[in-house]
Order: structure tokens, then C-alpha cells, then sequence
């Protein structure tokens, strides 16, 4: 199986009451199985899910999540399995890795693999963002105000799209 791009798994990965995780439908389009199949998987192996692996959202949750996307209808082609009668479940990173050990396919194998990597990736950048907040915080304390005013034009300058001047880059020559 080739790999999936980062995008599109992170695009997949949910923060929900505070964890990240991936939505059955998601994970069931990725490891090319039915919902029902991956779920029948699941309540056969229900041992290896406790409730901190894998969890059922509740009708807000639902609601909140399915807003978010434009419509079901643009994103399947058959009217089949459009309604679902119940709540999605949710998988969290471990709840994800067991589902390969469950579904045994070549495929669930190769997925899992890709979407462990990314959840890592994730942490990583969180990591990183992290320390990088501590840094700014820690220079705030120790610069002026205008100092600290010049600090968030840069960085703006820096985040926007728009082109900016090239800047100068050199020593200035003491004509004393």
C-alpha cells in the first residue's frame, strides 16, 4: 500500500473531551472495511477496547461533528448507510493500534502504521510548540515594550502570505 500524506490523516484526528481520536466511519474508509465489519471486529474482541481505547459519542457530540462537515451527502455516493441508527464511536491512538491486531489485514496493518506515525508527529510539534511558547514567554520578561512591539511585527511579517522587502544583510562601514 502507498503512503497516505500526512494531511490526510491529520485531517482525520479529533480533539474530543480532550483526546485526540479518529471516527470509526474515518478509520473504516482507510482500512477499506464496512463500519459494521469494523465494529463486529470490535464487539468480538471488546476486551482489547476499554473505554479509554475506544468510546461512543453522545447525541451533541454527534451533532457538533457532523456540522463541521458540509454535508454527508457530498462525501458518499451511494444513498446506502447514508442515517446511521447510532452514535459514531471513537478510537483514540491506542484504540487505533488495537485495531490492527483486530482486523488483521495486510492493509489495517500497513494504515495503522501510518497513522501511529502521524499521532507522533502531532505529539512532536506539540512539543515543540510548547517549547517554544515557554521561550517567548521567558523573553517578554526580560524586553521593553517597544522591544516586545518590534518582536510581533517580525513575527507577523513572518506569518503572513504577502511578499516582503528583502532585508539587508551586511556591516555597516565606520567611515569615523
Amino acid at each position: 500500500m502507498e503512503n497516505l500524506p500526512i494531511e490526510d490523516i491529520t485531517s482525520k484526528i479529533h480533539e474530543i473531551r480532550g483526546q485526540k481520536v479518529m471516527l470509526d466511519s474515518d478509520l473504516a474508509k482507510l482500512y477499506q472495511v464496512e463500519i459494521k465489519v469494523l465494529n463486529q471486529a470490535v464487539k468480538r474482541n471488546i476486551e482489547r477496547f476499554p473505554d479509554d481505547f475506544r468510546f461512543q459519542l453522545n447525541d451533541i457530540e454527534e451533532r457538533s461533528l457532523r456540522s463541521q462537515f458540509v454535508t454527508l451527502e457530498n462525501e458518499e455516493q451511494s444513498l446506502k448507510g447514508r442515517h446511521r441508527k447510532y452514535n459514531s464511536y471513537v478510537f483514540t491512538e491506542q484504540g487505533v493500534y488495537m485495531l490492527a491486531a483486530v482486523l488483521k489485514s495486510k492493509i489495517a496493518i500497513d494504515v495503522s502504521i501510518q497513522i501511529m506515525r502521524t499521532f507522533t508527529a502531532l505529539r512532536r510539534y506539540a512539543l515543540t510548540y510548547d517549547e517554544l511558547a515557554k521561550k517567548i514567554v521567558e523573553i517578554e520578561s526580560r524586553v521593553s515594550d517597544s522591544e516586545k512591539q518590534k518582536i510581533i511585527e517580525i513575527i507577523n511579517q513572518l506569518m503572513s502570505d504577502s511578499p516582503q522587502e528583502p532585508c539587508k544583510i551586511g556591516f555597516i562601514k565606520d567611515t569615523k
